[in-house]
């Protein structure tokens, strides 16, 4: 199994904490990779939240291609964050990490925002495309105010890695999540967490009904919806698909992965929608045992079990911080004098969503609908 550890804050606070608090949950993760989301940032980032951020890691070779590739394409680049690698026993690493910010190309920086997604999505894809055959180039995002960082290996020796207790990287939303992959190679792109467009989550668990579900995204003809190298990738496409697609409320994210029986149906207020999901996202549905946290464009966070709730997962905190992760030790971890009353193991028909900067905490059942935990 993999441990998820996702922190949401009022202030800037260091990856290290989320990196902690896998460490408190080791007997659950093998320690064979790390994935880091930073959304929100602070530090030397916080004056550059308008430009998009290119995540990755590039071979010698494969940097010089990349170079020559954004310069050709108009992208200017502004600012470059890469950790100060130390040596450690049992990281292989690669030869270069980078966060880099660009400014749009000229005829892009007027443009509406549909234009800029779409223009950011295919750079990442071709970059990707780019360097699949060698690993010369791997891209994990390109969009503004977010950092990727990924390797394989422990996350306290990848913290020591990256060097990441002295570094000045600071995000309001850090998602973190040790291990790799359970049913694949391990392979960098299926580390979690995952991201498109504002759009990102990671998993434990296993998706049975994976199959079904890719082939159903890659049919919508929509490019970001490829590579699936884990089984997870899709919760964070159906995600995007949902919310931004179809302009679903978020909490219908709940219904389209765990669609009600037809009985269950017919008790909500808004049941003729509800049928009208489970029918043409049929597709969709998944088929456990998962625990899911994601986050929205806006810095709004959720926990989302799946209808077997065969993997742990809690939520909890204070107003100004709360932790979303696969265990209350790592909550404990992170913030301890919380009043764990109010903490919320969500079952089989809840969706625990997390207001920006961790500000109020509610629970949406499919069967009751909303209750507040915290605000």
């Amino acid at each position: 199994m993999c441990r998820l550890s996702a922190i949401t804050a009022s202030d800037y606070f260091s990856p290290v904490e989320n990196i902690q608090a896998l460490e408190t949950m080791k007997e659950g993760h093998d320690g064979s990779g790390m994935g880091l989301i930073l959304k929100d940032l602070g530090g030397e980032f916080e004056e550059l939240k308008d430009y998009p951020i290119l995540s990755g890691i590039c071979s010698k070779d494969g940097i010089g291609v990349l170079d020559d590739y954004m310069n050709k394409a108009g992208f200017k680049l502004k600012y470059t964050w890469t950790p100060k690698i130390k040596p450690v026993k049992g990281v292989l690493g690669h030869d270069y990490y980078f966060s880099r910010v660009y400014d749009y190309p000229e005829h892009y920086k007027y443009r509406d925002i549909e234009e800029k997604e779409s223009l950011l999505l295919n750079t990442k894809l071709t970059l990707r495309k780019m360097g699949e055959n060698n690993e010369s180039i791997i891209i994990f995002s390109f969009y503004p105010d977010i950092i990727t960082l990924k390797e394989v290996g422990d996350p306290m020796s990848l913290c020591e890695f990256f060097n990441l207790d002295n570094t000045t990287l600071r995000a309001r939303i850090i998602f973190s999540q040790g291990r790799q992959n359970t049913n694949y190679a391990i392979n960098l792109y299926a580390c979690h967490p995952f991201f498109i467009q504002g759009y990102g989550s990671m998993t434990n668990g296993e998706n049975t009904a994976f199959v079904p579900i890719r082939e159903y995204l890659k049919g919508r003809g929509f490019p970001g919806y490829m590579g699936y190298n884990s089984d997870s990738e899709v919760f964070t496409h159906i995600l995007h698909y949902g919310c931004k697609q179809l302009g679903l409320p978020l909490h219908y994210y709940k219904d389209i992965i765990t669609p009600l029986k037809v009985s269950e149906i017919d008790t909500r207020q808004d049941s003729e929608a509800v049928r009208f999901l489970k029918i043409s996202l049929r597709q969709l549905c998944i088929d456990g045992p998962n625990c899911v946290i994601g986050f929205t464009p806006d810095g709004t966070c959720f926990m989302v079990q799946d209808a077997k709730k065969l993997r742990p997962g809690i939520v909890g905190g204070v107003k100004g911080k709360v932790g979303l992760m696969s265990e209350e030790c790592g909550v404990d971890s992170t913030i301890p004098n919380r009043d764990k009353t109010i903490d919320v193991f969500p079952m089989k028909y809840d969706m625990v969503i997390v207001t920006p900067g961790g500000q109020e905490v509610r629970v949406w059942n499919q069967l009751q609908g909303w209750t507040t935990t915290m605000n």
